[in-house]
């Protein structure tokens, strides 16, 4: 049976440098279920800053995709059937940021577990 799942909200940052992601938010990690496979759908992701800004999807803590975000923008990225995620692989949601930038990340991200 397959299941939708979401991550996402409005979260603040305060950017530490392009070359340093750090994890949005704690809520911002999946856990694929023991038994299952999941699909990223899409991601879609907004920046109030004026300042570009890059989220970067990990897999079991490593860099899986990126996706800059221009000052005040937005991006809306098509992922379905890309790769499949295996049994108990981990996301997590990381941003980075200039040093000293803050502002809000919108971030909304769609898997589907089959």
């Amino acid at each position: 049976m397959s299941a939708a799942q979401f991550l996402q909200g409005i979260y603040d940052f305060e950017g530490a440098g392009l070359d340093a992601p750090t994890l949005l938010d704690p809520a911002l990690t999946y856990t694929v279920p023991e038994g299952n496979e999941a699909q990223l759908v899409y991601f879609r992701g907004g920046n109030s800053c004026g300042e570009l800004i890059c989220v970067t999807i990990t897999r079991d803590a490593e860099p899986m995709r990126y996706f800059p975000i221009g000052a005040h923008g937005s991006t809306h990225v098509a992922l379905r059937v890309v790769e499949d995620l295996l049994a108990l692989t981990r996301i997590e949601i990381h941003l980075a940021a200039p040093s000293g930038v803050s502002g809000q990340a919108v971030i909304d991200v769609g898997l589907m577990e089959i």
